[in-house]
């Protein structure tokens, strides 16, 4: 147990209530009711967007989470929820903690986050996998799934530190009264814990993730190659509950489905574990893996450990709230930087790539990109994902590095300020690209808010000013859709979607203003990101409590 954590426990934890210290429970009275007053005062707002913004997550909201979209996703979503808690933190700093306290209330024991928590109260039928499906009490009992609630058995990216440090930046007053931090810093402890322990399958000090789903991007040409291998679920063996909502020819392909459901199968069915028996762990498997044996489907991603390694950051913040240094945190979040450099950037090709962990030697490709490719612990897959170019948040990224990615942004294979005004999900001159086809091309809000973000960071100010200005416009006139077609602007998928309308709040409440001035009271690090933990991230106060 780190200091931050010993802190936190002796912080929330009365004398003499025989729970293991370093991982309290979340639940408890804090909890909201179903029904109450709108977290938004529509005067000032009536008509405008923001007002618009706010009555979606009022309408998505179920009395202790929000869902994503009241048809096609009714549940509550992990990243999701990370996104959804950063905007509403705007709107009602409580609420915005209500919503990571019930996704942390369904934590496994071993420490991941599930990707979905599911609604009691929704028919089975509502959407698929469904919790009959995942069997997450029985099949999860070895790893620790919760009794209480079913919940999926996978995972998503790792956003969460980074919002529930937001949200208490929103209103440290009411954070400190009620404990949030200290009430959740452990859980999310153990959240990276367990992704830096048992999913470190390439043995490079990088996270895989077992299943597309995992990594969000859920239909990318980045894993056309992995899933090749897979042998499918046959058709009749499930029902998509997601083509009632949307059209065929915008979703994943029967065939992708049916090997999506076999790799859940398969994870489920082993019981969820993670690898080989901790005695053998630190063998590397003649199958390419590092220190733990690696399955059908192993992917190394850019965007997820990009999303790890700002959360570390969010996490030393959140240690020097609490009285300790944050030092440990930091020095993890920069040799996970180094590792992303070493393991899937190419120099040549100025991007970020996927690391197959089962793939073999590929051909093609040029300069570093296909030395990579023979190496014996997996090769690179060369296909331009918008995941590639996430990792531009990291406040450590090497100068020439951030450089070459803004290059590759506005470039011929994302177009971002030329042929495209939102970034494609795609390459748009790649052989998979479709505009309208779920993460095969079209542009969706929290890749968006992400870049935007990255290109303050690195001070690319004039390209963030205009990235924020197309985000707004085209959540406007999309009715909040969530995604779009990365030319147009087009709806795509359902309307009134939970984090397009969280973001938006976002951005509204976080206007473009010139770099803050490190003589001036805000100290910035040399990439523009306060070492308080606000800075680009979070501009909409200066640091001080609100009274």
């Amino acid at each position: 147990m780190d200091r931050s954590t010993q802190l936190a426990a002796r912080r929330t934890e009365p004398a003499g209530s025989g729970r293991t210290p370093g991982t309290p429970s979340t639940s408890g009275p804090h909890r909201l009711p179903r029904s109450g007053p709108p977290v938004y005062d529509p005067a000032g707002h009536s008509g405008t967007l923001h007002r618009r913004a706010a009555q979606v997550l009022e309408d998505n909201w179920t009395g202790t989470s929000t869902v994503p979209s009241r048809g096609l996703y009714p549940h509550q979503w992990s990243w999701d929820s990370a996104f959804i808690a950063i905007g509403l933190r705007h709107l009602s700093p409580l609420r915005a903690q209500t919503e990571l306290e019930t996704l942390l209330d369904a934590q496994w024991a071993d420490g991941r986050i599930p990707h979905i928590v599911f609604n009691p109260s929704v028919p089975h039928d509502a959407y698929f996998p469904s919790p009959d499906f995942w069997r997450s009490s029985t099949a999860g009992r070895a790893a620790g799934a919760p009794r209480t609630v079913q919940t999926s058995g996978i995972v998503q990216p790792p956003v969460h530190a980074l919002a529930a440090w937001l949200v208490h930046r929103a209103d440290p007053v009411l954070s400190r009264a009620r404990g949030f931090l200290p009430r959740v810093y452990p859980r999310l402890a153990a959240w990276h814990r367990y992704l830096l322990h048992r999913r470190d399958l390439g043995g490079g000090g990088l996270v895989s993730v077992v299943h597309p789903w995992e990594q969000g991007m859920d239909n990318s040409p980045a894993w056309d190659a992995p899933l090749s291998r897979i042998n499918p679920a046959p058709a009749r063996s499930f029902r998509r509950a997601d083509l009632d909502h949307g059209a065929p020819e915008d979703r994943p392909t029967d065939l992708d489905y049916g090997r999506y459901v076999r790799l859940a199968t398969d994870y489920r069915d082993g019981g969820y574990a993670d690898g080989a028996d901790e005695r053998v762990a630190r063998t590397a498997s003649a199958e390419g893996g590092g220190g733990r044996r690696v399955g059908e489907f192993a992917v190394e991603d850019p965007a997820f450990n990009a999303l790890l390694i700002l959360s570390e950051h969010a996490l030393a913040w959140t240690a020097r709230e609490l009285g300790a240094t944050g030092t440990a945190r930091h020095a993890r979040a920069q040799r996970l930087t180094t590792a992303l450099v070493d393991r899937l950037w190419d120099p040549a090709e100025e991007m970020f790539f996927c690391r197959d962990l089962r793939g073999g030697t590929a051909t093609g490709g040029s300069g570093a990109l296909a030395s990579k490719r023979r190496s014996p612990a997996g090769a690179l897959v060369p296909e331009r994902s918008v995941s590639g170019l996430v990792p531009l948040l990291l406040p450590t990224l090497p100068r020439d590095i951030a450089a070459a990615l803004v290059r590759t942004l506005s470039g011929p294979h994302f177009g971002l300020g030329g042929v495209t005004r939102l970034v494609p999900s795609y390459d748009l001159l790649g052989e998979a690209f479709d505009p309208h086809r779920y993460w095969r091309g079209p542009a969706w809000f929290n890749t968006g808010w992400l870049l935007e973000r990255g290109l303050r960071t690195h001070r690319e100010h004039a390209a963030a000013d205009a990235l924020r200005e197309a985000l707004l416009e085209t959540a406007d006139t999309s009715d909040f859709a969530e995604y779009v077609d990365p030319y147009t602007g087009e709806a795509c998928g359902t309307q009134g979607f939970g984090w397009t309308a969280a973001l938006t709040l976002d951005l509204l409440h976080n206007p473009p203003r010139p770099q803050v001035d490190p003589n001036k009271g805000e100290s910035l690090t040399e990439h523009g990101v306060s070492t308080t933990g606000t800075g680009t991230f979070d501009r909409s106060d200066k640091g001080g409590d609100r009274g």
